[in-house]
């Protein structure tokens, strides 16, 4: 095997590694029934009244949510984003 071949080689399987070894910080946030995407981990005020879930929660065939993206820090209070 060329030096060239092995160099790739050995760059993919670091690359895979990586990837793989790579914390995965998205989770959906719920207050109420409305629901966000988070990227990053955030320890929210016990007023924010919040349940985090895992990226993958889907919920119930009796439920009904409604999504509402924000972007940055804070939870939805209403129809309010609350930031902290």
């Amino acid at each position: 095997m060329s030096i060239l071949k092995k160099a790739a080689t050995a760059a993919c399987a670091g690359a895979a590694l990586l990837a793989i070894s790579a914390p995965a910080s998205a989770a959906i946030v719920c207050s109420g029934d409305v629901c966000w995407h988070t990227h990053e981990t955030y320890t929210y005020p016990p007023e924010a009244k919040v349940i985090v879930h895992e990226d993958g929660w889907k919920w119930g065939p009796s439920e009904h949510f409604t999504f509402r993206e924000h972007e940055g820090r804070g939870y939805w209070r209403g129809d309010n984003w609350v930031t902290w």
